[in-house]
């Protein structure tokens, strides 16, 4: 018996009832949204706290594998954000790449600062608590200059200390980071010229700069994705469970933004973006004057392609104003964030970063 060809108003009523039964999946997952949100983890790599100081806490993570190396490498985060997203989740975790290897790896933690601390500047941080951390683990594990992973606004304070100390640093990594800022490329840039913001009217107004402020500046770097396209981009993939937990994790983190110290954000904002001193090598910090030229360690300088708070254009100028002979760069496809967390660095690049560490360090030899 021939059967008929689906009239046009039969096709449209199969493909109404198939989208309606589409979309009634997805609303009945939108319970399961809160039961993973009380599921995030902010870290999976096992710690414990070795030192600490004011609001800092210095992590070391735990391996059941004896070191392979002696020199140890030590995360240094910006102060925007919380430090979890280098060991986000299981197979998402920057740190998890070099303990398997077998550096003693450290994080430092800088805490949530109070009023209290709306008065400390980039000398407390970097001639304090960072060199601080650095001697500590000098003498914890016997080792005369230590390796430096610093990321985004943790990498310019890590580039100025290694300029201060260059015997106390053995390599030094960074992440995204900031170090000339001559060029308007990123929003940032242009937001913070000194004719459309006064940095001492709001440090003086607001003391430490607000969470919601920082935040509501990263968000409109790109609204209409952030706002718009990514609630959109959930819905359609709710039912995805691997997406959706994927979405949770980050999610918490991009939300979990502490103040910055309003000290340091005046200085930040004055001398770095308004008057780009550090690449005139006229930086202070503190009764030191920062010359990049003295920094002769082996560099490693990673970069985003499509990074939007800190294009490739503010980081790439470092190889050339070091005094080391051994320095790479390596701009990798991906944003701000994905450079740490995506699937493609975490299998392709982090394995090299830890190669070229790993032919730097001070290995401990086999019994």
């Amino acid at each position: 018996m021939k059967t008929e060809p689906p009239t046009g108003w039969e096709r449209w009523q199969s493909s109404f009832f198939e989208e309606a039964m589409t979309q009634t999946q997805r609303l009945a997952s939108i319970p399961q949204l809160f039961q993973k949100i009380d599921k995030v983890q902010k870290g999976v790599t096992p710690r414990e706290m070795v030192y600490d100081e004011d609001r800092l806490k210095l992590y070391r993570y735990l391996s059941p594998q004896p070191p392979r190396y002696k020199t140890p490498v030590c995360f240094v985060f910006a102060l925007v954000n919380r430090p979890y997203i280098v060991d986000l989740k299981e197979n998402r975790s920057v740190i998890a790449h070099f303990v398997n290897a077998g550096f003693p790896t450290y994080l430092i933690d800088w805490g949530t600062p109070t009023r209290a601390e709306r008065f400390l500047t980039m000398d407390d941080y970097v001639n304090g608590y960072l060199h601080n951390v650095v001697n500590f683990l000098r003498e914890q594990c016997e080792v005369d200059a230590v390796n430096l992973l610093g990321y985004c606004m943790g990498g310019t304070l890590s580039t100025m200390y290694t300029a201060i100390r260059p015997d106390l640093v053995r390599n030094l990594i960074l992440l995204t980071t900031g170090i000339d800022f001559a060029a308007r490329d990123g929003l940032i840039s242009l937001w913070s010229d000194p004719r459309y913001l006064d940095v001492d009217k709001l440090v003086d107004t607001v003391g430490n700069v607000p969470a919601a402020f920082m935040q509501g500046g990263f968000l409109m770097l790109k609204p209409v994705q952030n706002l718009i396209e990514k609630q959109i981009h959930l819905l359609e993939n709710i039912h995805n469970e691997k997406f959706v937990d994927d979405f949770m994790y980050m999610e918490t983190w991009l939300n979990d933004n502490i103040p910055v110290p309003g000290e340091v954000y005046r200085e930040f904002a004055k001398y770095l973006f308004q008057q780009n001193l550090l690449v005139k090598n006229r930086m202070r910090v503190g009764r030191h004057s920062v010359n990049l030229r003295k920094i002769t360690c082996p560099l490693l300088n990673l970069m985003g392609k499509n990074d939007d708070l800190v294009p490739p254009c503010q980081s790439e100028p470092l190889n050339d104003l070091v005094g080391s002979t051994d320095k790479e760069t390596i701009v990798w496809p991906a944003g701000h964030i994905g450079l740490a967390v995506g699937g493609k660095a975490q299998a392709e690049l982090w394995p090299r970063v830890v190669q070229w560490l790993g032919e730097r360090s001070e290995a401990i030899p086999s019994s």
